[in-house]
Order: C-alpha cells, then structure tokens, then sequence
C-alpha cells in the first residue's frame, strides 16, 4: 500500500511540473474563447453583419425578460467576439471572463435552464481566469511587467 502511495505522490509531482499552471490557464482562455467565438460567428454574415436569423433567435428562442431582442443580439454577438479574443491575447483576461461567465448565467436562468451542466463546464473554465487572470503566458503579464506590478 506505501508503495502504490508513493508512486501516486511521484506520478503528482511530474504532473504538476509537466502542467504548470501557466498552461492550465492558457487552455482554459483557448478552450471558453473557442466555444463563445465559434457561437458568435454563428449570428454574423461577412465580418459583423449580424444576419436577420439572428434577430429572430432573439425575438423567439432567445428572448429575454430585461432587454429589447435587437439590443441584446448585438450586445450578445458582437461579445461573444470581442471577449473570446481579448482572452486567447491573455488581455484583460479577468473583465474578459467575468463578461462571458454573466453571459453565461443569464443563458441558464433566462434561455435554457437545464443545460446545466454545459453552462457549469464553461464557469468550470472561467472561474479559474477570474480568480487567478490569464497566467504567465499573456498580455495582462507582460502589461504588469511593464509597469512593475501583477497582473
């Protein structure tokens, strides 16, 4: 039994070194920036043209209580490219994720309420980017650098 316990302690340490977190953050910005990104680009023809679908999704399907269907599909669109590409930059990765994870709450409470555990494993990818920011490996580090402090 010491042996297996010791071989899992052994096995947990070259994990950590061959993942540091660095590399863990820079998964998590790519992965949660893929899924929003590829969403939005979905609503759009060409670069920005959000389409008339679109509109309608907003007006049926996506409808909310608290916003008119126009303004929340350009509102949902055009972040769902501007934040996917501030956090593959690792720029203002924590704003970034804190915009998607609200996102994400009013997609569970307002549209679809038992897609639970889809919209838990997006959190489970952006809570670690608003505790911790976009790691070693971003913009926001280099920023912080630049003028002495963290990110």
């Amino acid at each position: 039994m010491l042996s297996l316990l010791s071989h899992y302690r052994r096995a947990a340490a070259l994990a950590g070194k061959l993942l540091p977190e660095s590399l863990l953050l820079l998964v998590a910005r790519f992965g949660i920036a893929a899924i929003f990104f590829l969403s939005g680009r979905t609503k759009v023809d060409g670069l920005l043209t959000i389409t008339d679908s679109t509109y309608e999704l907003f007006r049926t399907e996506y409808a909310l209580p608290f916003a008119p269907p126009e303004i929340a599909a350009h509102a949902a669109t055009y972040s769902e490219h501007l934040f996917p590409i501030l956090l593959v930059l690792g720029l203002a990765t924590r704003p970034a994720a804190l915009a998607l994870l609200g996102m994400t709450a009013t997609i569970q409470i307002f549209v679809y309420p038992d897609a639970w555990p889809t919209h838990l494993s997006w959190a489970g990818l952006l809570l670690p980017l608003i505790a911790r920011g976009g790691g070693a490996w971003s913009l926001d580090r280099l920023a912080a650098r630049a003028v002495g402090g963290k990110d």
